[in-house]
């Protein structure tokens, strides 16, 4: 491969260690970066503050380079450029770097950045290979329902603040108000002692709500099928890659393509 078809292919690889270890730190900047909107919400200091400020928007500058490089390498750029996840590569660099995250409606977008670990949610990092074989599917699936739960909250908790906290500070005081709300409102607890005043603020709360009944049941079904199809396996070491989870009819392994021994209780 080329340079450029290399570090194409590291950016997107999730299953080499060098394609794990800069997929990993760009997820771990990611969590850094939310992690300082959400201190940011808390009385601090002066001092503190402009060093939370300068740590992220060195972390911007990281993603800023991330995206142009990505641009660089990829082999159709009008594709990248409209794919999804670039879009959101791109909300999240723009208004800082246009110098306009000062205004209200652009400091929305700084809680968008959750959404870049929405790349994660097929990786297959070596902590799912620990265990059983026929357990591997069933972990790596829960794994995606709790990130896409987790990203769902954090996500719409954010907007919410930032739209409340303005017209609303008693009660949106802080991000864990927003995310009691939005923990509660998720659960369909319900107290109601916190609630969005501003238009703004209920819609976010629908499309929170309409957003989690259309990816969490989805998702849970997927697990309660790969768990049905679980039940149906037989432990048959493939003697070439030792993968053993494989279903009782099967004559080839599923990973690798070798042929499998004969089934004894077939």
């Amino acid at each position: 491969m080329t340079v450029r078809e290399k570090i194409a292919f590291y950016l997107d690889d999730l299953e080499s260690p060098l394609g794990q270890a800069i997929n990993l730190t760009i997820a771990i900047l990611i969590l850094v970066s939310s992690g300082i909107f959400v201190a940011e919400t808390y009385p601090i200091s002066e001092g503190v503050l402009q060093e939370l400020e300068i740590l992220d928007a060195s972390i911007l500058i990281v993603f800023a380079i991330e995206y142009i490089v990505r641009f660089s390498v990829a082999g159709d750029r009008v594709r990248f450029l409209f794919s999804p996840l670039s879009l959101i590569d791109l909300f999240v660099i723009l208004p800082f770097f246009l110098g306009i995250n000062s205004h209200s409606f652009f400091l929305m977008f700084r809680w968008f950045r959750m959404l870049r670990i929405v790349r994660f949610l097929n990786v297959d990092f070596f902590i799912f290979r620990i265990g059983s074989d026929e357990k591997l599917e069933e972990r790596f699936i829960l794994f995606r329902i709790l990130l896409t739960l987790f990203i769902i909250i954090f996500v719409f908790s954010g907007l919410i603040y930032q739209v409340e906290h303005p017209i609303n500070p008693e009660i949106f005081d802080t991000f864990l108000d927003a995310l009691y709300f939005a923990i509660v409102t998720m659960t369909t607890v319900g107290f109601g002692d916190v609630i969005p005043f501003s238009e703004v603020g209920r819609l976010l709360t629908i499309l929170m709500i309409l957003t989690g009944v259309a990816l969490i049941p989805w998702q849970v079904s997927e697990l309660v099928e790969q768990l049905v199809k679980s039940g149906n396996r037989i432990q048959l070491e493939c003697p070439v890659c030792q993968w053993s989870a494989h279903d009782a009819d099967a004559k080839f392994c599923k990973r690798c393509g070798a042929k499998l021994p004969e089934n004894s209780t077939s």
